[in-house]
């Protein structure tokens, strides 16, 4: 679920399995709606699959041996970077820093600017393209339910290709990319994605990769400024903001669309509402992604680690 369990549910694949456990209903008509048994069965068969996939991870993912490390690799190199510290933070004293909550509103801010359009995808990519309120939209519903898989694909391909980018060039200038040039992508899909449907694709495309990425990279980021020591505890506690931003995204975006009409009856102009507050979010994001610095030696847990006793 964590690579976009909830795009799933809507993907093709999903809507076929529906189809499957109810005969009565057709999965490219978009006023077929399911039997509530056949939703049923879905989540069971989702939940059965999701099962699979993650006691294949309890049952393989390993601690490396003491003192295994990758070919080539220098902890020195890695804590010589900006903002990558060699002493640790207790969960306790991470919550008391204004880095833990600068972090916390980087990751809602990202979390939101993404879920809300994974939230409307379909209706949205058939509404962008549809020139008046009465009018047929150039989008047929297969093709939105498509558009809703892809945007599962850009959601775990970019947790895989972003965070790794981190790895190269640090993770405070990976969120300027994600919440800067997302800002980029939001203005660009306000005034000209209607103008071209693989215009609109590519540009939501990668805000949701920047969205699987944001949340790929914030461990790291995590442990960079506040060590090793409790890293899954502060973790834990920073995961709140991406619990307010799957409640705030589609509160944001339902509400200007629910004043304007029906999803999937409205045209790109009923958007720009909606998109115009997720530049605003994106761009708090990015002041607050600005102001994060090295937490403070009082809140450090003990005296610090030499370079070599460093992880990566």
């Amino acid at each position: 679920m964590g690579f976009g369990g909830g795009a799933l549910i809507a993907s093709p694949l999903s809507t076929q399995l529906l189809g499957l456990y109810d005969s009565k209903y057709h999965p490219t008509d978009p006023t077929s709606v399911a039997s509530g048994g056949a939703v049923a069965a879905l989540f069971v068969t989702l939940g059965i699959a999701y099962f699979i996939v993650m006691m294949y991870g309890v049952f393989t993912v390993r601690v490396p041996a003491e003192g295994w490390r990758p070919a080539g690799f220098d902890p020195a190199t890695v804590a010589a970077r900006p903002l990558v510290t060699t002493n640790d933070v207790s969960a306790a004293n991470a919550i008391k820093t204004p880095q833990f909550y600068l972090l916390w509103i980087v990751l809602f801010c990202n979390v939101t600017a993404g879920i809300g359009i994974l939230e409307q995808a379909a209706p949205m990519i058939q509404d962008f393209f549809r020139a008046n309120i009465n009018g047929v939209t150039t989008v047929a519903a297969a093709a939105a339910g498509g558009f809703v898989c892809l945007l599962s694909i850009a959601n775990m391909g970019g947790r895989i290709l972003w965070s790794s980018t981190s790895d190269l060039i640090g993770r405070k200038p990976m969120y300027m990319i994600y919440l800067g040039v997302g800002v980029l992508l939001y203005v660009t899909l306000t005034f000209a994605g209607h103008t071209s449907t693989a215009l609109f694709v590519l540009i939501t495309f990668l805000i949701l990769s920047f969205y699987g990425g944001g949340f790929a990279t914030v461990p790291a980021y995590i442990r960079d400024l506040f060590g090793t020591y409790q890293v899954g505890a502060i973790h834990g506690r920073l995961l709140t903001a991406w619990s307010a931003a799957g409640v705030a995204g589609p509160l944001i975006i339902n509400g200007f669309l629910d004043a304007q009409g029906k999803p999937g009856t409205l045209t790109a102009a009923a958007y720009q509402p909606a998109l115009f507050t997720m530049i605003g979010i994106l761009l708090v994001g990015f002041v607050a992604n600005l102001l994060i610095r090295p937490v403070a030696e009082r809140f450090h847990q003990g005296k610090p680690k030499a370079a070599e006793g460093a992880t990566a």
